[in-house]
């Protein structure tokens, strides 16, 4: 899934992201570690990948959009 990034914390290598639809969605640090990231700017493109968890969405890994 493609989103758009909206804030990030670089202490905390946390922020969110903003769905297509205009839904923003957290995501933690574990999230970012797993996308390989250094650093990530807002509005920046990128892909998600998301889980339900109890009926929530959570993001389980944000990288950048490759073509």
């Amino acid at each position: 899934m493609q989103a758009t990034a909206y804030t990030y914390d670089p202490a905390t290598r946390s922020g969110s992201v903003l769905l297509d639809d205009g839904t923003p969605l957290p995501f933690g640090a574990d999230a970012f570690d797993a996308g390989g990231l250094r650093l990530l700017r807002p509005g920046q493109r990128v892909r998600i990948e998301t889980e339900d968890e109890g009926g929530e969405r959570r993001i389980t890994l944000v990288t950048l959009q490759t073509f």
